[in-house]
């Protein structure tokens, strides 16, 4: 076990990004009742996803992670989850067939329902209420009814994760990944794509090669890794009562599990060293994340480092860079010479998202060449600096929403309304998402 930690020690520190609940008891019930629960992931599960990440952060995999800004109970469907698993598959061919290395897939799913908010409340015409923070938490509807902190919607959060993991699990492991059906990932929308054609035919490569294996005896039906996938999900773990619930000793290893999730990270608003969100982290045994932003100092990296990963465990934490494009030189390297110089072992990723956020004929909005440019910037002072850029991190969908403008199928500022309909940030829609995986398929290309 870890020193002078247990799964409720956060209570006891400051904490940043929480919601006020009106009825503490019916929140308190609400935590006890979760605490009976099956675990949602396995600790076996996370090691497992351990061990392929020390592989990222040695160079011999790359990270791909990805998913929605924030899950809504109002699109729980197999159809959003299987769309969404069609193009994390496509995106994910595409990496591996350029870098010939291992990509470790890890969704944005299953449990990313709280957001962070730059103020705890919105105005709008006059009136003043609570920010949404997530379905998890509140409604998006903009009324009083609605913005008030309801804890029971932490049972419905993780009914819904289970309900997906459910069919994630049947998809990685039931067929429907199975290389031989790699022209079928495509979705409809995208065949419309430029991007179509250049995935038709690395599909087409892919399906020789697979008939060649099969003419001398290599087959899916006789070979696992040609039919199965392994797929982890991933969450920012924002409500410390919903976490601390779910977290469960593992009579293996006697360590903690967070069991809401295989992987999960710290967001850059709540990563302050002697907080509630760092507390609960350095105790867990999950492979787990920190967003790293502009104000984030190399110094103070060391010292989080230091308190997140003591024993410096290869695959234990990432390192998930959100800078904005033009500003990774001003802030990346000093960050990876500090690591460096201090012996750290770290997965490197890149989120192009949150630091390219602007606003454009009312909405808010990414422009799709400002991310591709933080992707580029990113791979190009790794390779300045001798290190490895492990991986990408972004919001994306696999549905046809118009919320990132340009792309290669281009979407313009007037169009940004069409398909608007995210509850919280702008996604990568299908085809964008596609056309980010060929670009990243070419730095790891060059680079190897």
């Amino acid at each position: 076990m870890v020193e002078n930690w247990s799964p409720s020690s956060w209570r006891s520190k400051p904490i940043l990004q929480v919601p006020t609940y009106p009825d503490s008891k019916k929140l308190e019930a609400v935590e006890d009742k979760i605490k009976s629960f099956p675990p949602l992931v396995f600790a076996g599960e996370a090691r497992n996803l351990k061990t392929q990440l020390a592989d990222v952060a040695a160079g011999k995999a790359f990270l791909l992670q990805g998913g929605d800004c924030t899950e809504a109970f109002s699109e729980h469907g197999p159809d959003n989850i299987r769309d969404f698993f069609r193009v994390f598959l496509q995106m994910s061919v595409v990496l591996t067939f350029a870098a010939a290395k291992p990509v470790v897939k890890i969704g944005r799913i299953a449990g990313q329902f709280a957001k962070p908010r730059s103020s705890d409340t919105e105005t709008k015409d006059g009136v003043e209420l609570p920010s949404y923070r997530g379905d998890i938490v509140n409604a998006i509807e903009f009324n009083e009814e609605a913005r008030v902190p309801d804890p029971h919607r932490q049972i419905m959060a993780y009914r819904q994760s289970a309900a997906t993991l459910n069919l994630l699990r049947a998809f990685a492991q039931g067929g429907y990944a199975n290389l031989e059906h790699v022209h079928t990932w495509m979705l409809d929308f995208v065949t419309e794509s430029p991007l179509a054609e250049r995935y038709g035919k690395l599909a087409d490569r892919i399906s020789e090669t697979i008939n060649f294996m099969k003419a001398i005896g290599f087959d899916a039906a006789r070979y696992q890794r040609l039919r199965e996938t392994d797929f982890y999900t991933c969450h920012e773990a924002l409500l410390l009562g919903y976490e601390e619930a779910l977290t469960r000793k593992d009579s293996i290893s006697g360590d903690c599990y967070g069991t809401s999730g295989h992987f999960l990270w710290i967001g850059d608003r709540t990563r302050q060293l002697d907080h509630a969100h760092v507390e609960y982290f350095r105790g867990i045994h999950n492979p787990i994340g920190l967003k790293c932003g502009p104000s984030l100092e190399p110094d103070e990296l060391l010292k989080l480092t230091d308190i997140l990963n003591p024993d410096n465990e290869p695959g234990r934490l990432t390192l998930i860079t959100r800078f904005g494009a033009g500003k990774v030189e001003d802030h990346l390297p000093g960050m990876i010479r500090a690591i460096e110089r201090e012996g750290k072992n770290v997965v490197w990723c890149c989120d192009p998202m949150h630091g390219n956020t602007v606003s454009a004929a009312g909405y808010k909005t990414r422009p799709f060449d400002q991310i591709l440019r933080e992707v580029r910037e990113f791979f190009e002072i790794h390779r300045a600096e001798g290190t490895y850029p492990g991986g990408v991190h972004f919001e994306m969908t696999g549905k046809d929403v118009t919320e990132c403008i340009g792309g290669a199928k281009e979407i313009r500022e007037e169009e940004l309304g069409n398909r608007y309909h995210t509850h919280c940030d702008p996604r990568l829609n299908a085809n964008q998402s596609l056309e980010l995986a060929f670009l990243v398929a070419e730095l790891l290309k060059t680079d190897r």
